[in-house]
């Protein structure tokens, strides 16, 4: 059994929770933000990041980390397509999404929309908001309708970098963004495909229990569903604040 820790609602856990059902690994999750992270925690993520992965007696934190690590040690279904080239540009593709996706929809717009206000109580970024809207994600945008194919996914078969770009756009919707497929239509196409993948939907629905339910009340929500959830959990009850990242 494989112990993820990490909320269902952060792009860089939804990626790995989608990479463990692809290759039909059995896990268990803590579904704990970083800010709600206890001392234990940030032994196993420095840097206060989800997800981590425990795996017996070894623990890696960095989605990417996390994703290499899967499929190096265990077989079936894989993340990365055959080729140096090929998996040269899927490396690439996840790098742009983790960095340049996640600095756009995810600090951009879903910390200053979404995380601000439920979890710090505060007004967000304005100013910074309508500057991403503006500049930054027209960018991203461009760059990607070129790169994405117009039908299928990145390199065949559904994989790692194909999560990795998509699984961004499932925030910044909860931010209310969504893209204008008139304007992007491979990158409209390619997300919604994404998103319609049972391992997905899956995982949405379950993200969908964690969104609804108090906070109190969230881990026996998610049970009640046939979450398999951890014993222990290294959370707080408050939020701090600190080096960290969704």
């Amino acid at each position: 059994m494989l112990t993820v820790i990490g909320s269902f609602v952060s792009p860089y856990v939804r990626k790995v929770l989608a990479c463990l059902e692809l290759k039909g690994l059995d896990y268990e999750v803590d579904p704990i933000t970083p800010f709600y992270g206890n001392d234990e925690f940030t032994r196993l993520s420095p840097l206060r990041r989800i997800p981590v992965l425990i795996d017996g007696d070894f623990h890696c934190s960095d989605s990417s980390v996390v994703c290499a690590y899967l499929d190096e040690a265990y077989g079936g279904y894989p993340l990365l397509p055959e080729g140096p080239r090929d998996r040269a540009k899927a490396r690439w593709l996840e790098e742009f999404a983790d960095t340049r996706l996640g600095d756009v929809f995810i600090w951009g717009l879903f910390y200053q929309k979404f995380v601000r206000p439920r979890v710090w109580e505060e007004e967000p970024d304005h100013a910074r908001v309508d500057r991403v809207l503006a500049e930054d994600v027209p960018c991203v945008l461009d760059y990607l309708e070129g790169e994405l194919p117009a039908e299928g996914y990145a390199f065949g078969q559904l994989g790692l970098a194909d999560l990795a770009i998509a699984t961004f756009f499932v925030n910044a919707r909860y931010a209310g963004f969504d893209v204008d497929a008139a304007r992007w239509p491979r990158v409209a196409g390619f997300v919604a495909a994404v998103i319609a993948e049972p391992v997905m939907q899956k995982l949405l629905g379950f993200e969908a229990i964690q969104l609804n339910a108090s906070i109190k009340g969230r881990r026996q929500a998610l049970m009640d569903a046939g979450v398999r959830l951890t014993a222990e959990s290294w959370g707080l009850k408050e939020p701090r604040r600190g080096m960290m990242a969704l």
